[in-house]
């Protein structure tokens, strides 16, 4: 049976979404509006700030070259993502090199126009964005430790624009900014020890690769140890609201990680670990809801949706 042009349409709009990690860039709106709302701008209503064309415009920008950032990293990473990702390495290789790369200069090229008409200020930082993430797909990611460390820099990158905007210069910011890079990058480590095989073949200098799995346990345990002072400043200094609870949680699953960390040894261990800071990442990003929840529940906005 012949596929249908509807059929394929479809199938190459899966592979795209999947390429461009739909489902994280859905999450990360929600998180820029939530950290808006209750960190960033928390003196401003939620109707000022959801209504905020500029901000919109600054969030749709970010998110474009975020989904831009996956597309050339997929195609950096293609040969490696055959190894250790073979059934979304097919689904992803539905859609040509070349049209991966259209969509990678139209997405980047839509975020500098809306740039260009925010500010010269934010297409500049636009610029830089893009930049560095062609830089790190390109050349960093290879590089021993720094491609982490930039890698967890890149994710939180879209939360500076949002600060610069508001101006505002919270303390808390810092250590909130602080236990999300100290996340991540914990979780981009954990990613070396379960792409080992497929780093090594494409002469990846990941920590695994250059000095050894166990080395690579021991910083990430540092990180986790180092993730506990921004929850103490934020539990114990700082005013969370119910967020203290999620801070709780989050320290008992590091906890918990670290013990599974070590007796880790295959990919799917290292995967399903890595899929467990990927569920503290996201609870986390929901859970800034409980900071003032009534703030939700007494704004109009609620409104629009009965």
């Amino acid at each position: 049976m012949k596929p249908t042009k509807h059929n394929l349409f479809l199938v190459k709009f899966i592979s795209l979404f999947s390429v461009v990690r739909g489902y994280n860039i859905l999450v990360l709106i929600v998180a820029q509006y939530l950290s808006a709302i209750f960190i960033l701008a928390p003196h401003n209503t939620v109707g000022q700030i959801v209504f905020d064309f500029t901000l919109f415009l600054i969030i749709l920008s970010t998110s474009l070259i975020i989904a831009a950032g996956y597309i050339i990293n997929n195609f950096y990473d293609s040969q490696k993502d055959i190894i250790n990702r073979p059934i979304k390495a097919t689904i992803d290789r539905l859609v040509s090199q070349k049209t991966k790369l259209y969509f990678y200069f139209i997405l980047n090229g839509i975020a500098s126009v809306i740039g260009l008409f925010l500010s010269f200020k934010a297409f500049l930082f636009f610029s830089v964005y893009i930049f560095l993430i062609w830089f790190y797909s390109h050349k960093i990611k290879k590089i021993v430790f720094a491609g982490n460390v930039l890698a967890a820099v890149l994710a939180i990158f879209p939360f500076f624009g949002i600060f610069l905007y508001y101006k505002n210069l919270y303390e808390i910011i810092f250590f909130h900014a602080s236990f999300l890079f100290l996340l991540i990058l914990i979780r981009e480590l954990v990613k070396d020890l379960e792409n080992l095989k497929g780093d090594l073949a494409n002469n990846y200098q990941t920590i695994p690769v250059v000095y050894s799995e166990n080395t690579s346990k021991l910083i990430i345990g540092v990180c986790v140890v180092l993730a506990a002072l921004p929850i103490y400043f934020l539990v114990e200094i700082f005013e969370v609201g119910y967020m203290n609870w999620f801070f709780y949680a989050a320290l008992g699953a590091l906890m918990v990680f670290l013990f599974l960390l070590h007796k880790a040894s295959t990919a799917k261990h290292y995967l399903w670990l890595h899929n467990g800071l990927k569920m503290i990442i996201v609870s986390g990003v929901f859970s800034i809801l409980l900071i003032e929840p009534d703030v939700i529940l007494k704004s109009k906005i609620l409104v629009l949706f009965l």
